[in-house]
């Protein structure tokens, strides 16, 4: 008896003012996207391309970028953002009738078993965002009452994060218990495939509560849309790119610019050779790829890439940098990748990968 495919990543967990400000996307170029949850995907589009392709191996992410699509037809934009979940409502069920149609079959027939999700906010029906919310409803009031939770999202002055982070946040109790919820052994139960860890290299629990002081300490809590929704579950004071009033309009005009086809990166690059692509959003995919397939999709990746051509990729534990044999066909920048890496909202990764075809 088969099983229906489940979503890893109901949203993207990828910085995309990163991305967008890393692939520089010109009107008239062509992109190549991993469609994860949808939204960077989507982001793209409002700097209007001529075409943007996005490639994914799980029925279940285009299933959700499909439904993103339909609501930015269909629906106004504090409407998407309750269907998807960053705004409270009690209409969700409503609002997704008013997508169906627009849905193709295989995508309709996804989405209508899934009546729960929808209820929630469909950007929350993720296994990784479920992994998320244990800690949030079930682990994170343990250490942290709402009210400072509250506070720590208010920002303040860079000293001020610091002062808090030290004084009210960093105890001894939050240390142990984040260090166990995301060790290796709890995320590869609850959280993520296990598969995902199999070139993972050192602590991924010290790791991720390294970035996150970082993060609330360094970067603004106050804007940023992925600390906020892992914190409260939706977006109280920030929004991802493309979910910002400012840009609803620009990605929705460019939305028959938009293809996606479920399939392997390799099969896809292999079938569209010679068509030429100028931007690659690659998301974190080569985590999950031994070095010798990683080199060889890079080799696929030059082959259909017109001169000029940027790609970008995170890593998270996982070492994937152009590899010397191919320093001749494919520069890093590298500058520009360590600034934006700082910058990186999306906090948890380790590295932030920009490379340029020579």
């Amino acid at each position: 008896m088969s099983t229906a495919p489940a979503i890893a990543y109901a949203q993207c967990w990828e910085d995309a003012d990163v991305l967008l400000e890393a692939l520089d996307v010109r009107p008239g170029q062509r992109c190549l996207s991993i469609a994860s949850g949808g939204d960077n995907t989507l982001a793209l589009l409002a700097k209007a391309p001529a075409s943007v392709t996005a490639v994914d191996l799980n029925p279940a992410q285009i299933a959700c970028l499909e439904l993103r699509v339909a609501a930015y037809r269909e629906l106004e934009h504090p409407q998407v953002l309750e269907l998807l979940g960053s705004s409270p409502s009690r209409r969700r069920g409503a609002l997704y009738r008013r997508c169906r149609a627009l849905l193709s079959t295989e995508a309709r027939g996804f989405w209508d078993a899934r009546d729960e999700d929808i209820e929630r906010g469909a950007a929350a029906a993720g296994r990784f965002e479920r992994y998320l919310a244990l800690f949030r409803e079930r682990v994170l009031p343990l250490i942290h009452p709402r009210r400072r939770v509250e506070r720590l999202l208010l920002g303040g002055t860079p000293a001020e994060r610091e002062a808090f982070y030290a004084r009210e946040w960093d105890s001894f109790a939050w240390r142990s218990v984040f260090r166990l919820f995301f060790s290796r052994a709890v995320m590869g139960l609850a959280g993520r495939n296990r598969a995902y860890f199999r070139y993972a290299q050192g602590s991924i629990a010290q790791h991720l509560l390294e970035r996150l002081r970082h993060a609330c300490t360094v970067l603004d809590p106050a804007q940023n849309p992925y600390l906020q929704w892992i914190l409260t579950g939706f977006h109280p004071h920030a929004l991802p790119f493309a979910l910002r009033p400012e840009n609803f309009d620009a990605i929705r005009a460019n939305l028959d610019r938009l293809q996606w086809r479920c399939a392997r990166l390799e099969d896809h690059l292999a079938d569209a050779a010679g068509e030429g692509v100028d931007r690659c959003n690659l998301s974190d995919a080569f985590e999950y790829l031994p070095q010798d397939r990683y080199e060889q999709v890079l080799l696929m990746l030059l082959r259909a890439a017109r001169p000029g051509c940027r790609l970008a990729y995170w890593n998270l534990l996982v070492p994937r940098r152009r590899p010397e044999a191919l320093a001749l066909a494919l520069r890093p920048l590298l500058a520009q990748s360590a600034r934006l890496h700082a910058a990186d909202k999306a906090f948890f990764y380790g590295d932030f990968v920009l490379e340029e075809v020579a």
